[in-house]
């Protein structure tokens, strides 16, 4: 149906995106605000995707005339806003209207906002049968901003039910859910309860937590979202927000399609990509991630794509890309495709027509400067942005989506912050109701934790990529790369959410020609042993130094392979490295531990505590201490905490007693060491 989808929540002057879902272009939508506060003057434009701006506190009922009836929909307003982390030239979404001439963000940039981040917040569901009949109930798990001094129990939580699941019970003439709902307040968050039976198909249940800092603005949270389904045996609950399970063990491999192989012949792509899929699931990565395979311009990149709807000519036939998702899938690899939502090349067939005749019936579809050129970013002039407003492109797109979901396993979806949330959203649901594993993963740079609601599974974490620059160039402490990981929350990312962990990729020079083997070494452990999604950029894996060259296959370093073999499949067998997995500070101190002293001498070579790290990660069954060492020298690190002798790296002995009696962890890039009780 043409419902707008989830219940917004939003701060006072913040402007939000709204249109019919799966929208016919020659229909017609009227939008109207049905119910508001008391002095609010907020209007609806006359468009069918418009913007909505509340300009008082409190809940907002809008209503969507379209051609399967009246929807309403429910956007709950605070009196506060808080603005994520702002890298210099602005957030994600600020980044839409950034001039070209500002392209250089500069990640070292300190968060813009002031006072404490937001708060919080994880839903969970279940249905339980009590004297009254069963009943729905869901848990709102509240945790405080890390920089807060707010205790859990000094959040309050905002729920908000579906509008769609309401309109659903009242036509099978059941009780509304919101006539029904209870909530009662926790030491740790609130808890909603509705009796079962007001439930037609599905109940989902949004929340915020909100936090009223002493002298600081309200903070609302990123919100969760839980579904109660209907089943033929009773009741199914899915955390609408949470990534894919597998993703909680997954190793990703980027190949950049034009120069991962060794045949130039054309049209013979595809096949030469499979043939190497064996040896890709013996390096121990499982998904495979494809820069574009689509119709293009003729740049080797692939992202100017002139046909969404057939593969590149250059690369191979559909049918030989189906046959090397199958191959992959033979081999236990699940595939990636890159989704480009942003824009199209000028080579399309809409843009010549557009561009020619100022009259044309696409002119509308993409955007345009007073200067008669189509919109684009930074430098990009090959390249015009499609209009998101439009229903024929949002149609087109979403028509894209149903024609290569069905094949691969998700999306890696390119320039995530150039496109409007309300289409991410659309694009989640549409996917998610056919396949609950389906992964979305977004491009953003920097990253929002906003694209965690209801938007995307896993999130590029430029933030920790460029910290481990900083640490391979000796810039930063190596100890700097746990105050990146922490960042996440303190931006307001929920604990569930994902993030994809690199050291390089098609857009990135080589690392180690910034930073040295060495510092290679230790970053790419860095990838698979702190909480997130480890990447291998093709070629990383066997010492490659050129961005986008032909990949030197025949001229491999053996000893790059072999360790990436070890890292990834010491990564598979203990899933406390993984997301899943704790992340906890550990005392230790390297060599002498005398910080003034520099350079420290450890076997020849100069190794300095700043180089090193030391941290703790903690699973459901075992527990390890990692150190990562950066520098050219073995390093030799004492840590507060019992442990054993074995790298399970190596699966060989790494500790050894100084003169004074204790024991030392030796770390050439990174050891990997069983904690004891």
């Amino acid at each position: 149906m043409h419902h707008p989808g989830p219940p917004r929540f939003l701060s006072t002057g913040e402007t939000t995106q709204l249109a019919p879902r799966d929208p016919d272009p020659e229909a017609t939508y009227e939008w109207h605000v049905i119910e508001s506060p008391p002095g609010s003057e907020a209007t609806v434009g006359e468009n069918p995707v418009t913007e909505f701006t509340p300009d008082v506190p409190g809940r907002f009922t809008l209503g969507l005339k379209g051609p399967d009836g009246d929807h309403q929909l429910t956007i709950r307003a605070f009196p506060a806003a808080y603005e994520d982390v702002d890298i210099a030239g602005g957030s994600g979404t600020v980044l839409r209207d950034r001039d070209a001439d500002r392209a250089e963000v500069d990640y070292a940039a300190e968060q813009a906002h002031e006072g404490t981040g937001p708060p919080r917040v994880q839903l969970d569901a279940a249905v339980a049968a009590d004297a009254e009949g069963e009943t729905v109930r869901v848990e709102a798990t509240a945790k405080p901003n890390p920089d807060s001094e707010l205790d859990a129990s000094d959040l309050d939580v905002a729920f908000v039910v579906d509008d769609r699941d309401v309109a659903a019970s009242v036509v099978e003439g059941r009780t509304n859910p919101r006539d029904a709902l209870s909530v009662t307040e926790t030491t740790d968050g609130a808890t909603l309860e509705v009796p079962a039976a007001t439930v037609a198909d599905r109940l989902r249940i949004h929340a915020v937590s909100v936090a009223r800092e002493p002298g600081q603005e309200l903070r609302f949270s990123v919100a969760d979202a839980v579904a109660i389904d209907r089943t033929r045996d009773g009741f199914e609950t899915i955390r609408l927000n949470q990534p894919p399970e597998w993703t909680e063990n997954a190793r990703v491999y980027e190949v950049y399609v034009r120069t991962f192989t060794d045949t130039d012949a054309p049209g013979e792509t595809f096949d030469a990509i499979a043939d190497r899929i064996p040896e890709l699931a013996d390096l121990g990565v499982d998904t495979l991630w494809l820069t574009p395979v689509l119709q293009h311009d003729g740049k080797p990149h692939g992202y100017n794509i002139v046909d969404f709807f057939d593969v590149a000519g250059d690369l191979g036939t559909r049918a030989d890309y189906e046959a090397l998702v199958e191959t992959a899938h033979d081999h236990g690899l699940r595939v990636l495709f890159d989704f480009v939502a942003n824009h199209t090349a000028r080579d399309h067939r809409w843009f010549e027509d557009a561009y020619q005749d100022p009259d044309s019936p696409y002119r509308d579809r993409y955007e345009w400067q007073e200067s008669g050129e189509p919109g684009t970013y930074f430098d990009w002039e090959l390249i015009a942005n499609l209009n998101h407003e439009n229903l024929h492109v949002r149609r087109f797109l979403l028509d894209v989506i149903d024609e290569w979901a069905p094949l691969v396993d998700g999306f890696r979806c390119d320039m995530a912050w150039a496109v409007p949330e309300s289409f991410w959203r659309e694009l989640r649901d549409r996917v998610k109701d056919i396949d609950r594993e389906f992964l979305l993963m977004d491009e953003t740079i920097p990253y929002i934790a906003d694209f965690h609601e209801g938007m995307f599974d896993v999130h590029f974490d430029a933030t920790l990529y460029f910290q481990l620059r900083q640490v391979g160039r000796g810039a930063e402490p190596a100890e700097s790369l746990l105050d990146a990981i922490e960042q996440r929350a303190r931006v307001g990312f929920p604990d569930h959410a994902g993030f994809l962990q690199y050291i390089e990729n098609h857009d990135e020079t080589r690392y180690r020609v910034e930073c040295g083997d060495a510092a290679a070494a230790a970053a790419g452990a860095a990838t698979v042993t702190l909480p997130g999604v480890p990447m291998v950029y093709a070629g990383q894996e066997i010492g490659q130094r050129g961005r986008r060259d032909d990949i030197a296959w025949d001229h491999a370093r053996d000893e790059v392979r072999e360790r990436y073999e070890r890292l990834l499949a010491t990564h598979a067998e203990h899933p406390a490295l993984g997301p899943a997995g704790d992340l906890s500070r550990v005392g230790y101190h390297v060599a002498s531990g005398d910080l003034t002293e520099r350079p420290l001498i450890a076997d020849g070579e100069t190794v300095h505590p700043n180089d090193v790290v030391a941290f703790q990660r903690e699973g459901e069954t075992e527990s390890f201490v990692v150190v990562l060492n950066f520098s050219l020298g073995e390093a030799a690190v004492a840590v507060d905490a019992a442990h054993g002798e074995t790298n399970v790296v190596t699966g060989e002995s790494c500790v050894t007693v100084d003169a004074d009696g204790e024991e030392r962890i030796l770390a050439d890039d990174v050891a990997v060491v069983p904690l004891e009780d």
